[in-house]
C-alpha cells in the first residue's frame, strides 16, 4: 500500500511540474509576441510637410514621411491589411486608405507624381495639388527608396502618405489635425500637428 501511495504521489508530481513548464512555455512565448509586434512599428521620418492654398488659407494635402522603427521588422501596408484613421477638428473618419491607394510597384520623386499614379490606379479622383479638391479626403502611400518593389515597408526603405483633402475638409490655421496609421503588426503609428498660419505654398508642420 505505501509504495502505491508514494507511486501515486509521484505522478501527481510529475503532472504538475508538466503544468509548470506549460504555462511557462505560454508566458514566454506571450512576451515573445509582445516584443515582436512591438517591434514591428512605424516611425516618422523627418518632417511633415503640408502643401498650403495661400489665398484660402488652408492646407490642400499633407505628406507624413514613415520608415520601419530602429530595431523593427517589415510592415505591410497593403489597404487589406492597414488602415487610416483621420481627426480634424470638423470631421473624424475610421479609415481613409481605399484598396487602389498604395503605390508599392516602384518609387516616385515626389507626392504630385505620386498622386497623379494615384489617379489612374482609381484610387482617387483628382491631384489636389495641379487640379480641383477630390470627392473625398483620401490616403496615399508611395515609396521614394524602394528596394523589393512590393507593399512591405522593409527596412532600408522610405515611404510617404499623402492625405489630400476635399473641399470641406482642408484644415486651416489652428486646426489640429491627426493621423494613425493601424498596421496588422505592431503599434499604430500615431501624427498629430496643429496648422500654423499658411502663408506659403510650403508649410513645415514640424
Amino acid at each position: 500500500m505505501k509504495s502505491t501511495t508514494r507511486s501515486r504521489k509521484t505522478r501527481r508530481g510529475v503532472i504538475g511540474l508538466n503544468m509548470g513548464f506549460s504555462t511557462t512555455q505560454k508566458a514566454k512565448t506571450a512576451i515573445s509576441s509582445s516584443v515582436s509586434e512591438s517591434s514591428s512599428a512605424l516611425e516618422i521620418a523627418g518632417k511633415v510637410t503640408g502643401f498650403g492654398d495661400v489665398s484660402a488659407g488652408t492646407l490642400n494635402a499633407t505628406v507624413i514621411p514613415i520608415k520601419v522603427a530602429g530595431g523593427g521588422d517589415s510592415v505591410s501596408l497593403d489597404p487589406a491589411l492597414t488602415d487610416v484613421k483621420y481627426y480634424s477638428n470638423t470631421v473624424r473618419y475610421d479609415n481613409i486608405y481605399g484598396v487602389n491607394c498604395v503605390l508599392g510597384s516602384t518609387s516616385y520623386n515626389n507626392a504630385s507624381a505620386a498622386i497623379d499614379a494615384a489617379v489612374n490606379q482609381g484610387c482617387t479622383n483628382s491631384n489636389s495639388l495641379t487640379s480641383a479638391a477630390p470627392h473625398s479626403t483620401q490616403a496615399i502611400i508611395y515609396w521614394d527608396v524602394n528596394i523589393n518593389n512590393n507593399n512591405i515597408l522593409d527596412v532600408g526603405e522610405h515611404a510617404n502618405m499623402v492625405i489630400q483633402y476635399d473641399s470641406a475638409d482642408k484644415p486651416k490655421q489652428l486646426d489640429d489635425i491627426k493621423a494613425e496609421i493601424i498596421v496588422p503588426t505592431g503599434s499604430a503609428l500615431t501624427v498629430e500637428r496643429q496648422v500654423p498660419a499658411i502663408t506659403t505654398q510650403i508649410v513645415d508642420l514640424g
